[in-house]
C-alpha cells in the first residue's frame, strides 16, 4: 500500500501548501507536472494491478494472432488498434499501460490546470479515479482522462463543436463516454436555440455512430444479465455529495454562468444514476456510466475551501475526506486484494 499513500501524500503536500487562484490562465507549476507524469508511470508500470487485468491481457495476446481490421472490429477501436500497434512494434502490455496512464494523466492534468486549487483538484482525483479506475479499467480511464481534457478546452474557448471532437476520440477507447456530450453542450448560453438543435442533433449522431450496433450487447451483458457491483451505491455517493453541496450552494463557487449549468446538468445526473441503482436490474451498468460525472467531485470539492469554508480548515476536511475515502478502499473493499500489493512492471 506504500506507493499508493505515498502518491497521496506528494499532492496533499502541495495542496497544502498552494493558494487558490483568481485567474486560471495560467500554467501549472513544474511540480504538479512531476505529478501527473508520476500518476502517467505508475498507471502505466503496473504489474497484475486491477481487477481486469486478465482480461486485459487476453485482449493484448488477441492482437498478435489478426489483422489490423478483425482487431478494430472486436471491441473499442482505439484501445484496439494500440494493442494492435504495440503487439506489431514488438512491445509489452506495458507500453500499452504506459500510453493510456499518459493520456488519463494528461487530461486530468489539464482539468485540474483550469481549477482554482489544482493540487487539490488533482488529490481528490487520487483515491477513486487515479487507484481505482486509472488502474483497473484502462478503457474507460481514457475515457475519462479525453473527456476532462475536453472540459478543459470547453472552459477556455466555450466551443461546443471542439468539445464534440474530445468526446468522439474518447468513445474510441470507450463507447459510453457519448453520454458526457449532452451534459456539456446543453449548458451552452450560445445561440440558445440553434445550441439545443445541434446538441441533440449530435448527441443522437454519437449513438448511431458508437453505441447503435452494441447496445443490444450492452443491455444482454449488463441489464438482462443483473450484474451487480459491490459498492456501487457508495461509489454513486460520492458524487451524490459534490452534486447535492452544489445546487445548494452554487452562487458561492465563483462558477461562470455557463460552468454553472453545465455541473448544475452534471449535478442532476448524478442524482439521476443514483435512482437508476435503485430501478434497474443491473447496478454495474450504472456503476460503469456514473464515472463521467466524477469531474465534478473535483471542481466542487477543490472549491469549497475559501468558499464555503474557512480556506485552512476546508483544506484539511477535504484532504481528510480523501484519507478516509482512500483508507476504506484499500482495506475493505471487495476487490481491494487485486491493487494490494502494487507490483511495478520492471520488478
Amino acid at each position: 500500500m506504500l506507493v499508493y499513500w505515498l502518491l497521496f501524500a506528494y499532492f496533499a503536500a502541495g495542496a497544502l501548501n498552494e493558494t487558490p487562484r483568481r485567474s486560471v490562465s495560467s500554467g501549472s507549476n513544474a511540480l504538479l507536472v512531476v505529478g501527473a507524469l508520476l500518476i502517467a508511470v505508475l498507471i502505466g508500470l503496473r504489474y497484475d494491478v486491477g481487477a481486469d487485468w486478465q482480461a486485459y491481457k487476453f485482449m493484448f495476446a488477441y492482437a498478435r494472432l489478426t489483422d489490423i481490421g478483425r482487431a478494430l472490429e472486436i471491441g473499442d477501436p482505439g484501445y484496439q488498434l494500440l494493442n494492435w500497434g504495440v503487439q506489431n512494434l514488438g512491445g509489452e502490455i506495458w507500453l500499452v499501460n504506459l500510453v493510456c496512464g499518459l493520456l488519463f494523466a494528461r487530461g486530468l492534468l489539464r482539468f485540474a490546470q483550469v481549477q482554482s486549487s489544482p493540487w487539490l483538484a488533482v488529490l481528490v482525483a487520487v483515491p477513486y479515479m487515479v487507484v481505482v479506475v486509472a488502474m483497473g479499467y484502462s478503457r474507460q480511464a481514457v475515457a475519462l482522462g479525453i473527456l476532462m481534457a475536453g472540459l478543459a478546452s470547453m472552459k477556455r474557448s466555450g466551443s461546443v463543436p471542439r468539445f464534440l471532437v474530445y468526446v468522439a476520440a474518447a468513445a474510441l477507447f470507450h463507447k459510453t463516454a457519448v453520454v458526457a456530450f449532452p451534459l456539456v453542450a446543453l449548458a451552452s448560453r450560445r445561440n440558445r436555440t440553434i445550441n439545443v438543435f445541434v446538441a441533440v442533433t449530435a448527441s443522437i449522431l454519437l449513438y448511431d455512430i458508437f453505441l447503435g450496433e452494441s447496445m443490444e450487447q450492452f443491455v444482454d451483458n449488463y441489464i438482462e444479465a443483473e450484474y451487480s457491483s459491490q459498492g456501487a451505491a457508495i461509489r454513486v455517493g460520492m458524487s451524490v455529495i459534490p452534486a447535492a453541496i452544489f445546487l445548494l450552494l452554487q452562487d458561492r463557487f465563483g462558477f461562470s454562468v455557463e460552468e454553472r449549468l453545465m455541473w448544475r446538468n452534471f449535478s442532476l445526473a448524478a442524482f439521476g444514476f443514483l435512482v437508476l441503482l435503485f430501478t434497474l436490474p443491473s447496478s454495474t451498468a450504472v456503476d460503469r456510466l456514473a464515472l463521467y460525472v466524477m469531474p465534478l467531485q473535483l471542481a466542487v470539492l477543490a472549491r469549497m475551501p475559501g468558499t464555503i469554508m474557512n480556506a485552512t480548515l476546508g483544506k484539511f476536511v477535504i484532504i481528510a475526506y480523501c484519507l478516509a475515502v482512500e483508507f476504506v478502499w484499500l482495506n475493505f473493499a471487495a476487490h481491494s486484494e487485486h491493487w494490494v500489493p502494487y507490483q511495478f512492471y520492471p520488478l
